[in-house]
């Protein structure tokens, strides 16, 4: 049943790049569309990538467009950073190219005061931005070693499915993802919107740790 229409409705941007992880983008993307269709008008989603041209998503499978390039998005509340393959995410963090334009994009926006929601490996992406830098975070336990290493002013929570710092949310690898944008929905709008959202999916949440 739907709800009544949300006064305030959060911008949430997902970030696209080359051999971006599918369940990582799309698990939380359906959970924010799910309660947009059941709450309207409590999240209005869209794709962001470095330019508006094509990319393809994790072993070449598709290739998606994004709705936006960081040049022209409209002023997101939400950034979802979603994981790709360790070795892919690796690269991304030494190419500066890919660094100047997208990830300080996302620095901008963050000192703006957007949350930023990174999903998997995602979270090793903010190592050059400063952004993890005195905060308890999490990533996929393939890469929680190298996270550490990356960012010695950061606390790495292992065995959690995601760690809420406010303006910082990570999660852990994959499936952590839908977990963590559940239990925003419910942070934004209560639980009774999460659990309809969890019967539409037939989905069983993992207990969380967080």
């Amino acid at each position: 049943m739907k709800q009544e229409k949300n006064e305030k409705t959060m911008n949430v941007a997902f970030l696209i790049y080359d051999q971006v992880e599918a369940l990582d983008l799309n698990g939380p993307l359906d959970v924010f569309i799910k309660a947009d269709l059941i709450s309207p008008g409590s999240y209005h989603c869209y794709t962001v990538g470095k330019t508006r041209e094509a990319v393809f998503m994790e072993a070449n499978t598709m290739t998606v467009i994004p709705t936006y390039d960081v040049k022209t998005a409209p002023q997101p509340d939400m950034i979802v950073i979603p994981g790709a393959n360790p070795d892919r995410v690796m690269e991304c963090l030494q190419d500066e190219n890919f660094q100047n334009i997208v990830m300080n994009w996302v620095r901008s926006q963050y000192d703006n005061g957007t949350v930023i929601f990174t999903i998997c490996t995602g979270s090793m992406h903010l190592s050059k931005t400063g952004i993890l830098d005195h905060h308890e975070i999490t990533t996929h336990s393939m890469l929680l070693d190298a996270l550490e290493q990356h960012n010695p002013e950061s606390i790495v929570k292992r065995g959690v499915r995601f760690v809420d710092q406010g303006q910082l949310i990570t999660t852990a690898g994959i499936t952590a993802g839908i977990d963590a944008a559940l239990y925003l929905v419910g942070k934004h709008h209560g639980q009774e919107l999460v659990n309809t959202i969890v019967e539409l999916f037939e989905y069983q949440q993992q207990e969380c740790k967080h």
